[in-house]
């Protein structure tokens, strides 16, 4: 992952920490988690919905920006994810991913409380399908898969994902992502201005792009 830059050091350290995570909580405990058995809602539909259509994001780190909220726990995530429910989100994104983006699965669990009826999101670094099994534990409704970290593994992770009910959006930044993401399968595709591998932001890439994953 050395030619992805940033992304790829985020990459190989969460491959890293799902290692020990697999042996620590195996996919037979995830599977005896109590929000296991939440029937995923489909961020399909509702992003859907008649009007604009928003996915929030409770996150409290970035990588470029610093530490933006300095009071990160479960029941501050849950309290800023009930809030965005109320104000109208068709659905809500949760950063889990704890070294660079100070996350936690515990955040998106929490918020699952808060939020019964809106769709959320696990946004993490998937380098491994055991990561559905966990998203599912913690009661997500979808997941993000990056393209540029995927490569070709892409379509084979997208059908993983979905085998286990779970909606998926498939994040890119250039054409040839775009394109996979298509080839994928992709119901949802999202376009990141900021390219991941150096953190820079070039607004043009999402009009570039939009023709490409948009419906007309």
């Amino acid at each position: 992952m050395s030619d992805l830059g940033i992304l790829g050091r985020i990459g190989e350290r969460t491959a890293q920490r799902i290692a020990r995570e697999k042996l620590e909580r195996p996919v037979e405990w995830l599977r005896t988690q109590p929000l296991y058995d939440h029937p995923p809602m489909s961020l399909s539909k509702a992003l859907s919905a008649p009007g604009p259509n928003v996915i929030a994001e409770v996150k409290f780190v970035s990588p470029s920006e610093g530490v933006l909220r300095n009071n990160a726990s479960p029941v501050e995530a849950a309290r800023i994810a009930a809030a965005y429910a109320s104000a109208g989100a068709s659905a809500i994104s949760i950063l889990t991913e704890p070294e660079f983006f100070g996350g936690d699965y515990s955040f998106l669990a929490g918020a699952r409380d808060s939020c019964p009826t809106t769709p959320l999101l696990m946004k993490d670094f998937v380098v491994d399908e055991y990561q559905f099994e966990l998203a599912r534990s913690i009661g997500a409704d979808a997941v993000l898969l990056i393209a540029a970290l995927l490569g070709p593994r892409l379509g084979a992770m997208h059908s993983a994902a979905k085998s286990l009910g779970l909606s998926v959006l498939i994040e890119v930044h250039n054409e040839s992502e775009a394109n996979a993401a298509i080839a994928a399968g992709g119901a949802l595709i999202g376009v990141n201005s900021r390219d991941l591998k150096s953190l820079k932001v070039d607004l043009a890439v999402a009009r570039r792009l939009a023709p490409l994953v948009c419906l007309p």
